[in-house]
Parts: structure tokens; sequence; C-alpha cells
């Protein structure tokens, strides 16, 4: 398979594990019944997997952002972004995996999503430093060349007149 094809199935496989966790942990996991005097019905309160585990849906940010991340780094910091998304996506599975004790599917939702984003982070620890980075089109050049179509407003500010040269 080709080294874009791979980066872009990779990012896909961290985009939608990473969402997918994310939407799962704003879902309802639990409801809690509170039986209250005779006169009064129960009261039920829900709770989403990011009331239950508070830290779940930034730990989905996380890996929503790294997997952005993937396409903007090379070679040795994408294989260590690579590792951090893989750690990423097992705690996010740990999470919903314990929530799948006494809730509902969105726990195992987002034990799915956890688990496709620890995959996307294992090839792109793997095989990331292989894949191709981004085009230096835009980066700063070292050195402007002195007679470019900048050079009149790079002398302007260094306090020289351009026009007497």
């Amino acid at each position: 398979m080709n080294e874009r094809r791979q980066l872009a199935y990779t990012v896909v496989l961290c985009l939608a594990g990473a969402g997918l966790a994310l939407f799962a942990a704003t879902r309802t996991w639990a409801v809690d019944v509170v039986a209250r005097p005779e006169p009064l019905p129960p009261t039920r309160t829900a709770q989403t997997g990011g009331d239950l585990l508070p830290w779940l849906p930034p730990l989905a940010v996380v890996g929503l952002a790294g997997a952005g991340a993937v396409v903007a780094t090379r070679r040795a910091v994408r294989r260590w972004l690579g590792v951090l998304l893989l750690l990423v996506g097992l705690g996010v599975t740990a999470g919903g995996a314990y929530g799948l004790g006494e809730t509902t599917a969105w726990a195992l939702a987002c034990v799915a999503g956890g688990l496709s984003l620890a995959a996307g982070g294992a090839a792109a620890a793997v095989r990331g430093p292989s894949w191709p980075g981004l085009g230096t089109r835009y980066e700063r050049a070292a050195r402007r060349p002195a007679d470019g179509p900048t050079a009149a407003w790079d002398a302007l500010d260094r306090g020289e007149d351009p026009t007497l040269s």
C-alpha cells in the first residue's frame, strides 16, 4: 500500500476512534433512581460518561488533536506521537471498560473508539517515520534575496530609504 494512503487511513482511524469516544462519553451511561416518600415520585438523575469519568472527554479530545498532529509531524516526532496516541487510546478503552459493568452500550462504543485510536497510534508508531511529511513550501526561508519583491519593505523596516539606492 502506498505510504500516503497508509497515512490517510491512520489519520481517519484515529479521528473516527477519538470522535466516537468523545460522542459516547457525552451520552447517558447510567441513571440513578432515588426513592422518595410515598406521595412523591422517585427522582431520576442521568449520568453521562463524562460525569462518571471526568477525564474521559478531555482524553478523547487529546486523541483528536493528536490525529491532526500525525499529519504535521515527521520521523521520530511522529513515532513518539504514535506512542502517545496508543496510550491515549488505551486510556479511553480502560474508561469505557470501567463503565461496561453497570452502564449502557455507550460504554461499549467508547471501548471501540479507544481501540480504534490505539490501533491508529500503533500504526503511526511503527510505520509513521517512513510516511511523507508536510511540504516545506510554506516554511520560512533562512535568507531572502536582496532584490526580491519585499526588499523595499525590508529596507523601510531597517529605517533606510529604498528610493535613494
